[in-house]
């Protein structure tokens, strides 16, 4: 039988669906080397850390410093270094401290999307969820939230969009980098999500101490979070990076000092025999023994014949000058003041510039990082999934006042403003000079609602105590004489100290 023979219809030439195929090998072989390459630049700059007189010097081998930083080595500083956890945690306990509140500020009384915002806020903890986040996302490049909605069945339907509709918000996990991967991107570069995550590899530890779970989450139920950004829209630079050299020094110095006076602060001791004593095995077991003893503390008297003992001399010096310079070095690259970063402010006050610098870059970090990336793309996804309602004209974001004054400070600023009325009243021609008002504006501080409360407040007790002298006064006059009539005062014209009698 002779063979058929299959005709190209394009003579030989690549039909349509094999040049897709090609272009799609192409476009992954590509993707491999942009991957490899930016892997190779990034090898090549962790080799050079450190690399002086053209390679022949390594400060970064010399001194112990590693040129590679993965998220564990972050995870275990945060566990084991105090002052690690100092960087970490400082700013952002004191960038969630107080009330967070949803406020529709055209709308009065309170709106459906305020009560909900609370209610969810009770409901699920979030500000300490929003806490563990924060630590999260500058321990590690991102820090992800894991949004359980009420669509999901089993662990399958995580890979799933959120379903339309009027959602409701089951639960919320903080996870770091090492516990959510990201494992697919959008490619359609027609798409507002082009180079973004699609996909997540999310693992979540089993209560019960089993094996891990592992699922594989939709972006739709992730709220992604990066800091400090660079030229990646998805990974952030960690907050330990660049003082995880100072942070390895200050661990040497001050475990080095701890060392130094547990062998420096109990003296050695040297034998010197005499050169007319001829020291036997017998004396020499029984001095051995001895000097166990003495230095397992069950001895502290030595008795011996033909040598002397003689004290060292104690090898310890201060390391405080060189722990604080790696100190002040934490404390400008972290922006943390020094006396803050150290807890000094808790037994001396902190210097009011240390407390204002220290204020302000709360306040920066709320509004450049916290509510920008955290709160309002937390608060926006709940409106869009339904679980909060939609805003009639937009909403604003309140939080507590950093700077508002303690009792103690309104305390001593209540007995400076005392002393300073004694000191105006205590010349009766200080009024003539600098009006009353003037004093309270000026000297006092005092704003111009408040000086018109202060002002009423003397108007009416000046009537006041008007009226009720001439209660008194008609009172004696009851036996028979003729009621004197006061002229009533205008309380709003301002009170006279004359009583006008007839």
């Amino acid at each position: 039988m002779a063979e058929k023979k299959v005709q190209n219809k394009d003579n030989g030439k690549p039909t349509i669906k094999d040049q897709k195929i090609l272009t799609n090998i192409l476009n992954i072989q590509k993707e491999k080397i942009q991957t490899l390459s930016a892997v190779v630049a990034r090898t090549n700059l962790a080799n050079a850390l450190g690399q002086r007189y053209d390679g022949d010097r390594d400060l970064y081998e010399a001194l112990g410093y590693k040129t590679t930083l993965i998220y564990d080595d972050y995870i275990s500083q945060y566990s084991r270094h105090d002052m690690t956890k100092a960087v970490i945690d400082r700013p952002v306990k004191v960038t969630w401290s107080g009330d967070i509140k949803i406020v529709e500020s055209k709308i009065e009384g309170e709106t459906n999307l305020e009560k909900e915002w609370i209610a969810l806020q009770e409901k699920l903890k979030l500000k300490t969820k929003f806490v563990r986040l924060d630590k999260l996302t500058g321990l590690g490049g991102f820090g992800v939230m894991l949004l359980g909605f009420d669509d999901v069945r089993n662990t399958n339907g995580y890979s799933h969009p959120v379903k339309k509709g009027k959602r409701k918000l089951l639960y919320v996990r903080p996870l770091g980098a090492s516990s959510a991967k990201i494992s697919g991107w959008e490619k359609n570069v027609a798409n507002e999500r082009y180079g973004l995550p699609l996909f997540y590899d999310i693992i979540l530890l089993n209560p019960d101490g089993g094996e891990s779970v592992s699922l594989k989450v939709h972006y739709t139920r992730v709220l992604h979070v990066v800091e400090d950004t660079l030229e990646s829209e998805t990974e952030g630079t960690p907050r330990l990076k660049c003082v995880f050299n100072r942070l390895m020094d200050l661990e040497k110095l001050v475990g080095g000092s701890a060392e130094m006076f547990w062998r420096g602060a109990r003296p050695g001791y040297s034998g010197e025999i005499n050169p007319e004593y001829s020291l036997g095995s017998t004396e020499e077991d029984a001095l051995m023994d001895q000097i166990d003893e003495y230095e397992h503390n069950l001895r502290r008297i030595f008795i011996n014949e033909g040598i002397s003992l003689k004290a060292l001399e104690i090898q310890i010096s201060d390391p405080g000058n060189h722990v604080d310079v790696q100190i002040q070095m934490l404390s400008a690259a972290s922006g943390i003041p020094k006396r803050i970063l150290t807890g000094s402010e808790r037994g001396e006050l902190a210097s009011s510039q240390d407390a204002t610098e220290w204020i302000s870059f709360v306040q920066g970090r709320r509004e450049d990082f916290a509510e920008p990336n955290i709160i309002r793309p937390f608060v926006d996804r709940m409106i869009e999934m339904g679980v909060f309602s939609t805003p009639k004209d937009g909403y604003t974001m309140e939080w507590a006042d950093l700077f508002a004054i303690s009792e103690k400070d309104k305390a001593n600023i209540g007995r400076i403003r005392a002393t300073s009325l004694r000191e105006y009243f205590v010349n009766p021609m200080t009024p003539q000079v600098v009006p009353l008002k003037a004093f309270y504006e000026i000297c006092l501080g005092l704003s111009r609602s408040q000086i018109e409360k202060v002002s009423s407040m003397k108007v009416d007790d000046t009537y006041r105590e008007i009226r009720e002298a001439d209660a008194e006064f008609q009172a004696k006059l009851k036996q028979g004489a003729e009621p004197v009539v006061i002229p009533e005062t205008n309380p709003t014209a301002g009170a006279t100290d004359d009583k006008k009698t007839k």
